[in-house]
Protein backbone atom coordinates (compact mmCIF):
# COMPACT_ATOMS: atom_id res chain seq x y z
CA UNK A 1 0.00 0.00 0.00
CA UNK A 2 1.26 3.90 -0.31
CA UNK A 3 3.01 4.96 2.38
CA UNK A 4 3.17 8.55 3.74
CA UNK A 5 6.48 9.03 2.65
CA UNK A 6 6.87 6.31 -0.29
CA UNK A 7 6.57 2.64 -0.58
CA UNK A 8 7.17 -0.29 1.67
CA UNK A 9 10.77 -1.05 1.31
CA UNK A 10 11.17 1.02 -1.59
CA UNK A 11 15.00 2.89 -2.40
CA UNK A 12 14.91 6.56 -3.31
CA UNK A 13 17.97 9.42 -3.67
CA UNK A 14 18.00 12.63 -4.98
CA UNK A 15 20.74 14.42 -5.43
CA UNK A 16 20.87 18.03 -3.83
CA UNK A 17 19.98 20.47 -6.92
CA UNK A 18 23.09 22.78 -5.71
CA UNK A 19 25.44 19.21 -6.38
CA UNK A 20 23.40 19.18 -9.63
CA UNK A 21 24.22 21.96 -10.78
CA UNK A 22 28.13 21.53 -9.91
CA UNK A 23 28.05 18.83 -11.97
CA UNK A 24 26.46 20.34 -14.47
CA UNK A 25 29.14 22.86 -14.23
CA UNK A 26 32.29 19.92 -14.70
CA UNK A 27 33.90 19.08 -17.84
CA UNK A 28 32.21 15.66 -18.10
CA UNK A 29 29.22 15.18 -15.95
CA UNK A 30 27.99 18.44 -17.69
CA UNK A 31 27.01 15.59 -20.99
CA UNK A 32 25.39 13.79 -18.37
CA UNK A 33 24.51 13.72 -14.44
CA UNK A 34 21.79 11.19 -12.90
CA UNK A 35 19.89 13.91 -10.53
CA UNK A 36 17.21 11.03 -9.01
CA UNK A 37 16.85 7.36 -9.16
CA UNK A 38 14.81 4.71 -6.85
CA UNK A 39 13.07 1.55 -7.16
CA UNK A 40 9.16 1.56 -5.92
CA UNK A 41 8.26 -1.97 -5.25
CA UNK A 42 4.42 -2.48 -6.08
CA UNK A 43 3.84 0.92 -6.26
CA UNK A 44 -0.15 1.08 -5.74
CA UNK A 45 -1.51 4.67 -6.33
CA UNK A 46 1.34 5.83 -7.26
CA UNK A 47 1.08 8.75 -10.10
CA UNK A 48 2.34 11.89 -11.25
CA UNK A 49 1.13 14.60 -13.04
CA UNK A 50 3.78 17.85 -14.12
CA UNK A 51 1.70 20.11 -16.96
CA UNK A 52 4.92 21.67 -17.40
CA UNK A 53 7.56 18.82 -17.59
CA UNK A 54 10.56 18.89 -15.88
CA UNK A 55 13.89 19.97 -16.60
CA UNK A 56 15.18 15.99 -16.17
CA UNK A 57 14.64 13.31 -18.98
CA UNK A 58 12.71 10.67 -16.64
CA UNK A 59 13.47 6.98 -17.40
CA UNK A 60 10.79 4.60 -15.80
CA UNK A 61 11.57 0.30 -16.48
CA UNK A 62 8.48 -1.57 -15.30
CA UNK A 63 9.54 -4.87 -13.96
CA UNK A 64 5.79 -6.23 -13.45
CA UNK A 65 2.59 -5.32 -13.10
CA UNK A 66 1.68 -2.62 -15.26
CA UNK A 67 1.11 1.11 -15.41
CA UNK A 68 0.26 4.19 -18.10
CA UNK A 69 0.81 7.78 -18.97
CA UNK A 70 -0.19 10.42 -20.54
CA UNK A 71 1.89 12.39 -23.33
CA UNK A 72 1.05 14.47 -26.16
CA UNK A 73 -2.32 13.95 -25.75
CA UNK A 74 -2.38 10.15 -25.93
CA UNK A 75 -2.74 7.62 -23.17
CA UNK A 76 0.06 4.61 -23.00
CA UNK A 77 0.34 1.36 -21.51
CA UNK A 78 3.36 0.53 -19.97
CA UNK A 79 3.64 -3.38 -19.34
CA UNK A 80 6.52 -5.41 -17.62
CA UNK A 81 9.73 -5.36 -19.52
CA UNK A 82 9.17 -2.30 -20.97
CA UNK A 83 10.06 1.36 -20.71
CA UNK A 84 8.95 4.81 -20.79
CA UNK A 85 11.16 7.85 -21.67
CA UNK A 86 10.00 11.52 -21.01
CA UNK A 87 12.02 14.46 -22.53
CA UNK A 88 12.78 17.43 -20.84
CA UNK A 89 9.99 19.63 -20.76
CA UNK A 90 7.31 18.01 -21.87
CA UNK A 91 4.01 18.17 -20.14
CA UNK A 92 2.97 14.39 -18.78
CA UNK A 93 1.43 12.47 -16.49
CA UNK A 94 2.03 8.57 -15.11
CA UNK A 95 1.12 6.09 -12.61
CA UNK A 96 0.39 2.88 -11.51
CA UNK A 97 -2.10 0.69 -13.01
CA UNK A 98 -4.91 0.28 -9.79
CA UNK A 99 -5.80 -3.18 -11.17
CA UNK A 100 -1.76 -4.24 -11.05
CA UNK A 101 -0.03 -1.79 -9.84
CA UNK A 102 3.61 -1.80 -11.28
CA UNK A 103 7.35 -2.22 -9.84
CA UNK A 104 9.42 0.02 -11.24
CA UNK A 105 13.19 1.04 -11.45
CA UNK A 106 14.08 5.20 -12.91
CA UNK A 107 16.21 7.58 -12.87
CA UNK A 108 15.89 11.32 -14.05
CA UNK A 109 19.03 12.52 -16.20
CA UNK A 110 20.66 16.21 -17.18
CA UNK A 111 23.38 16.56 -19.87
CA UNK A 112 24.24 18.33 -22.88
CA UNK A 113 23.96 14.90 -24.58
CA UNK A 114 20.73 13.66 -23.55
CA UNK A 115 18.49 14.75 -26.22
CA UNK A 116 21.00 12.88 -28.73
CA UNK A 117 21.63 9.76 -26.21
CA UNK A 118 17.19 9.51 -26.20
CA UNK A 119 17.18 10.07 -29.91
CA UNK A 120 19.27 6.66 -30.07
CA UNK A 121 16.92 4.90 -28.24
CA UNK A 122 13.80 5.50 -30.33
CA UNK A 123 11.68 6.99 -28.09
CA UNK A 124 9.78 10.25 -28.96
CA UNK A 125 6.67 12.17 -27.12
CA UNK A 126 4.21 10.53 -29.52
CA UNK A 127 6.14 6.72 -28.72
CA UNK A 128 7.51 7.39 -25.65
CA UNK A 129 7.28 3.57 -24.14
CA UNK A 130 10.07 0.73 -26.23
CA UNK A 131 9.80 -3.16 -25.73
CA UNK A 132 13.36 -4.01 -23.90
CA UNK A 133 15.23 -7.18 -24.77
CA UNK A 134 17.66 -7.44 -21.93
CA UNK A 135 15.39 -6.67 -19.16
CA UNK A 136 17.87 -7.94 -16.40
CA UNK A 137 20.76 -6.16 -17.86
CA UNK A 138 18.82 -2.81 -17.48
CA UNK A 139 17.80 -3.40 -13.97
CA UNK A 140 21.59 -4.10 -13.43
CA UNK A 141 22.55 -0.99 -14.86
CA UNK A 142 19.68 1.05 -12.87
CA UNK A 143 20.32 -0.94 -9.78
CA UNK A 144 24.01 -0.03 -9.64
CA UNK A 145 22.90 3.49 -10.10
CA UNK A 146 20.84 3.58 -7.35
CA UNK A 147 23.70 1.47 -5.00
CA UNK A 148 26.23 4.38 -6.30
CA UNK A 149 23.72 7.24 -4.90
CA UNK A 150 22.95 5.65 -1.87
CA UNK A 151 27.03 5.30 -0.92
CA UNK A 152 27.80 9.16 -1.22
CA UNK A 153 27.05 11.90 -3.79
CA UNK A 154 30.20 13.05 -4.39
CA UNK A 155 31.89 14.32 -7.35
CA UNK A 156 33.73 11.72 -8.08
CA UNK A 157 30.52 9.30 -7.16
CA UNK A 158 28.54 11.47 -9.77
CA UNK A 159 30.69 10.56 -12.49
CA UNK A 160 31.06 7.02 -12.20
CA UNK A 161 26.90 6.78 -11.70
CA UNK A 162 26.91 9.36 -15.27
CA UNK A 163 29.19 6.34 -16.91
CA UNK A 164 26.45 4.03 -16.08
CA UNK A 165 23.93 5.90 -17.01
CA UNK A 166 25.35 6.34 -20.45
CA UNK A 167 25.75 2.43 -20.45
CA UNK A 168 22.11 2.33 -19.66
CA UNK A 169 21.10 4.62 -22.47
CA UNK A 170 23.11 2.93 -25.04
CA UNK A 171 21.63 -0.55 -23.99
CA UNK A 172 18.21 0.90 -24.52
CA UNK A 173 19.29 2.20 -28.29
CA UNK A 174 21.42 -1.15 -29.04
CA UNK A 175 18.18 -3.13 -27.68
CA UNK A 176 16.05 -0.84 -30.46
CA UNK A 177 18.52 -1.13 -33.41
CA UNK A 178 19.05 -5.36 -33.07
CA UNK A 179 15.34 -6.37 -32.44
CA UNK A 180 13.54 -7.11 -29.18
CA UNK A 181 13.73 -10.98 -28.70
CA UNK A 182 11.74 -12.71 -31.00
CA UNK A 183 10.86 -10.34 -33.24
CA UNK A 184 11.93 -10.78 -37.16
CA UNK A 185 15.09 -8.57 -37.03
CA UNK A 186 16.32 -10.84 -33.79
CA UNK A 187 15.82 -13.81 -35.22
CA UNK A 188 17.10 -12.60 -38.68
CA UNK A 189 20.27 -11.03 -36.79
CA UNK A 190 20.69 -14.59 -34.59
CA UNK A 191 20.05 -17.26 -37.96
CA UNK A 192 22.78 -14.39 -39.48
CA UNK A 193 25.23 -15.05 -36.26
CA UNK A 194 24.67 -19.01 -36.52
CA UNK A 195 25.12 -19.28 -40.21
CA UNK A 196 28.36 -18.23 -40.85
CA UNK A 197 29.69 -21.52 -42.70
CA UNK A 198 27.27 -20.84 -46.04
CA UNK A 199 25.80 -17.81 -47.75
CA UNK A 200 22.33 -17.09 -47.45
CA UNK A 201 19.76 -15.06 -49.69
CA UNK A 202 17.47 -12.19 -48.72
CA UNK A 203 14.74 -13.80 -50.22
CA UNK A 204 15.20 -16.79 -48.31
CA UNK A 205 15.84 -15.06 -45.06
CA UNK A 206 13.05 -12.87 -45.29
CA UNK A 207 10.68 -16.04 -46.10
CA UNK A 208 12.33 -17.67 -42.65
CA UNK A 209 11.22 -14.78 -40.09
CA UNK A 210 7.96 -13.94 -42.11
CA UNK A 211 8.78 -10.35 -43.53
CA UNK A 212 9.03 -8.81 -47.11
CA UNK A 213 12.48 -8.99 -48.43
CA UNK A 214 12.76 -5.09 -48.98
CA UNK A 215 11.14 -4.88 -45.51
CA UNK A 216 13.77 -6.81 -44.11
CA UNK A 217 16.56 -5.27 -45.78
CA UNK A 218 15.55 -1.63 -44.31
CA UNK A 219 15.64 -3.66 -40.78
CA UNK A 220 18.96 -4.27 -41.15
CA UNK A 221 20.03 -1.35 -42.61
CA UNK A 222 18.43 0.35 -39.57
CA UNK A 223 20.68 -1.63 -37.35
CA UNK A 224 23.92 -2.26 -39.48
CA UNK A 225 24.60 0.71 -41.69
CA UNK A 226 24.51 -2.03 -44.40
CA UNK A 227 22.63 -4.68 -46.31
CA UNK A 228 22.14 -7.91 -45.36
CA UNK A 229 24.75 -9.70 -47.31
CA UNK A 230 27.43 -6.94 -46.44
CA UNK A 231 26.33 -7.82 -42.35
CA UNK A 232 26.56 -11.20 -42.82
CA UNK A 233 30.26 -10.92 -45.53
CA UNK A 234 31.03 -9.10 -42.13
CA UNK A 235 30.79 -11.52 -39.28
CA UNK A 236 31.90 -13.91 -41.40
CA UNK A 237 35.15 -12.15 -41.88
CA UNK A 238 34.99 -11.28 -37.93
CA UNK A 239 35.15 -15.39 -37.43
CA UNK A 240 38.04 -15.62 -39.55
CA UNK A 241 40.01 -13.20 -37.90
CA UNK A 242 39.25 -15.16 -35.02
CA UNK A 243 40.57 -18.52 -36.75
CA UNK A 244 43.98 -16.48 -38.15
CA UNK A 245 44.28 -15.05 -34.43
CA UNK A 246 43.81 -18.11 -32.91
CA UNK A 247 44.94 -21.32 -34.98
CA UNK A 248 47.53 -22.57 -37.63
CA UNK A 249 44.72 -23.61 -39.86
CA UNK A 250 45.97 -22.90 -43.61
CA UNK A 251 44.03 -20.10 -45.02
CA UNK A 252 42.12 -22.70 -47.85
CA UNK A 253 40.85 -23.98 -44.37
CA UNK A 254 39.74 -20.84 -42.91
CA UNK A 255 38.04 -19.95 -46.09
CA UNK A 256 36.09 -23.44 -45.77
CA UNK A 257 35.16 -22.70 -42.03
CA UNK A 258 33.17 -19.15 -43.22
CA UNK A 259 31.93 -20.99 -46.22
CA UNK A 260 33.86 -20.07 -48.92
CA UNK A 261 34.97 -22.97 -50.86
CA UNK A 262 37.22 -20.92 -53.52
CA UNK A 263 40.25 -19.85 -51.35
CA UNK A 264 41.67 -17.76 -53.99
CA UNK A 265 38.02 -15.66 -54.11
CA UNK A 266 37.90 -15.74 -49.99
CA UNK A 267 41.65 -14.02 -50.38
CA UNK A 268 40.28 -11.42 -52.63
CA UNK A 269 37.57 -10.67 -50.21
CA UNK A 270 39.44 -10.59 -47.28
CA UNK A 271 42.35 -8.28 -48.82
CA UNK A 272 39.17 -5.90 -50.08
CA UNK A 273 37.56 -5.89 -46.32
CA UNK A 274 41.26 -5.53 -44.78
CA UNK A 275 43.67 -4.03 -47.29
CA UNK A 276 45.60 -7.12 -46.93
CA UNK A 277 45.51 -10.44 -47.62
CA UNK A 278 44.82 -12.98 -44.99
CA UNK A 279 48.46 -14.35 -44.61
CA UNK A 280 49.67 -10.84 -44.33
CA UNK A 281 47.05 -10.22 -41.58
CA UNK A 282 47.99 -13.32 -40.05
CA UNK A 283 51.69 -12.29 -39.59
CA UNK A 284 50.90 -9.18 -37.00
CA UNK A 285 51.67 -9.00 -33.93
CA UNK A 286 48.56 -8.00 -31.99
CA UNK A 287 47.63 -7.03 -28.41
Amino acid sequence: MALRDGFENQRLCVVPRPLVTAALARPITRRLVVSDAGWFPRAADHARERPRGTEETIVIVCVAGAGWAHLSGSRHRIGAGSALLVPAGEPHAYGASEIEPWTIWWCHLRGTDLRELVAGTGATSERPVIQLRAVDRVVALLAEIVSNLERDQSPARLLGTAGVAWNLLTLLATDQLTGVRGDPLERAMSYLADRLDSPITVADLAALVGVSPSHLSALVHRATGGGVIAHHTALRMARARHLLDTTDQAVGVVAREVGYTDPFYFSRLFRRTHGESPSQYRAHHKG
